[in-house]
């Protein structure tokens, strides 16, 4: 029989559950398009979740650590049992101790896909912390005003209402600057444009040209507005995101009576007077909108953030460079090898123990700066990724409990996260299906075998 101290962390663990997957449900709402998105928590929801933390880290460093042999006797027929053979790969790791408790060529280099944005993360919110935003400004030039960007990719023209998280607005920007033009006696500007700040190509290495035309990625650019899309809701990219993101400006400049012409790309002087600026959220926001859901433009101008803070050139060699750098400070930097933020070139490779042991790190108390880390990553069932899963068959003991980042290519399926055991022992997971055939059926087995830890006891 259970001692009395495990019977009752056991139903405190039930309650915040219950709990954990009813604020789920209070900050998801279906957009326009009948997808799923996040509302912002209320000050009353943070405030519970961060009673609960509390009680969950502790019952999970108190309870028993499942034993590897059970472990693997119960995950070693869902292996078998999804048909992959070699082709599925992967571990699980106690969080509290660091201990490996089953393997499944765990060392072996797979295609991460999006779970690539993991490692983007735990990088950038390392180099640049939390608490730092990126800056979109204008200032003066020759002849005119120069809309220099910041890598800001969630910049957009005018914020939905109850946008979460608030993006920097295009519109502000323009009041800014109107509003310094005109005490200046200004009435009359061209507006040109400075990208200066990200180096380089525009598309990642083996990208597919596709990619852009069906709407997954813009091409990076230091300066575009609504990632690129030619509105906020769409999925059509635009064919040139600095110029159009100028053109916007221009545009708003007018409606505060002030007359603009668009001008043209150039480099911003060194000193020039400022007339006015935004910022976007903290990086802490951006890493959780980005894992949510799996949103590639932000993943890349992350990538550039973590260059920049690590003095590299901000492009797609600088910021896998600077990625392992941070990395290997962190020593995380085994088994990852990365060429873009994103995840969508199938050139990235990743050790399931390598993903695995990010998010031991970001669990950690360790490290209190990656917890955007864990709070970004969909929620089984209920929100991001992770909305329409969890809910029938094998896996839906994982639902409300699994938190994981999903990973999506041709040929690729992976999975990696979090979730508490039966005995409220947290757990972290990365299971990686490459040469897939059948999308669904490894789609099946991953959720499975992350939803088969949330039932183990495993004595």
């Amino acid at each position: 029989m259970p001692r009395p101290e495990r019977v009752v962390a056991m139903l405190t663990l039930a309650l915040l559950n219950v709990f954990l997957v009813t604020a789920a449900l209070a900050v998801v709402k279906l957009t326009p398009d009948r997808s799923l998105a996040l509302r912002p928590p209320t000050v009353a929801q943070r405030a519970l979740v961060t009673a609960a933390a509390p009680a969950l880290g502790s019952l999970a460093a108190t309870a028993p650590v499942p034993s590897s042999g059970s472990l693997t006797s119960r995950l070693d027929g869902l292996m078998r049992h999804a048909g992959m053979g070699a082709n599925l790969t992967g571990t699980v790791i106690d969080a509290s101790s660091g201990r490996a408790l089953y393997a499944s060529n765990a060392d072996r280099p797979a295609v991460p896909a999006s779970t690539t944005k993991l490692v983007t993360s735990t990088a950038v919110l390392a180099a640049a912390g939390p608490d730092h935003r990126l800056t979109t400004k204008v200032v003066k030039g020759g002849g005119g005003v120069i809309l220099v960007g910041g890598g800001d990719s969630l910049l957009t023209r005018s914020p939905a209402k109850n946008a979460y998280p608030r993006p920097a607005s295009l519109t502000d920007l323009a009041k800014q600057t109107a509003a310094a033009l005109k005490a200046a006696g200004t009435r009359s500007v061209r507006v040109d444009y400075d990208v200066s700040l990200f180096p380089g190509k525009q598309m990642g290495p083996s990208w597919k040209p596709n990619y852009v035309s069906e709407g997954d990625v813009s091409p990076v650019w230091a300066l575009e507005v609504d990632e690129g899309r030619v509105a906020p809701s769409s999925h059509v990219r635009v064919q040139n995101p600095p110029r159009i993101a100028a053109d916007a400006f221009a545009k708003l400049l007018r409606k505060q009576g002030v007359s603009a012409t668009i001008g043209s790309q150039t480099t911003a002087p060194q000193g020039a007077q400022q007339l006015g600026a935004v910022q976007s959220p903290p990086v802490s926001a951006l890493v959780e909108e980005l894992l949510t859901n799996s949103d590639n433009d932000m993943a890349e101008a992350m990538a550039r953030q973590v260059a920049l803070a690590r003095h590299r050139p901000a492009s797609f060699a600088g910021g896998a460079a600077a990625v392992h750098e941070v990395l290997a400070g962190l020593g995380l930097a085994n088994g990852v090898a990365t060429v873009d933020g994103s995840g969508l070139s199938p050139d990235n490779r990743i050790t399931p123990n390598a993903l695995a042991r990010i998010l031991v790190a970001a669990s950690s108390g360790a490290h209190p700066e990656l917890a955007s880390v864990m709070s970004g990553m969909p929620i089984g069932g209920f929100s991001g990724t992770l909305a329409g899963r969890y809910r029938t068959g094998g896996s839906a003991a994982g639902m409300g409990l699994v938190r994981g980042k999903t990973g999506t290519l041709n040929g690729v399926n992976t999975l990696a996260g979090v979730v508490y055991d039966a005995d409220g022992r947290l757990l972290a997971f990365a299971f990686m299906a490459n040469n897939v055939a059948n999308p669904s059926a490894a789609l099946a087995a991953l959720d499975g075998l992350a939803g088969s830890l949330a039932t183990c006891g495993c004595h």
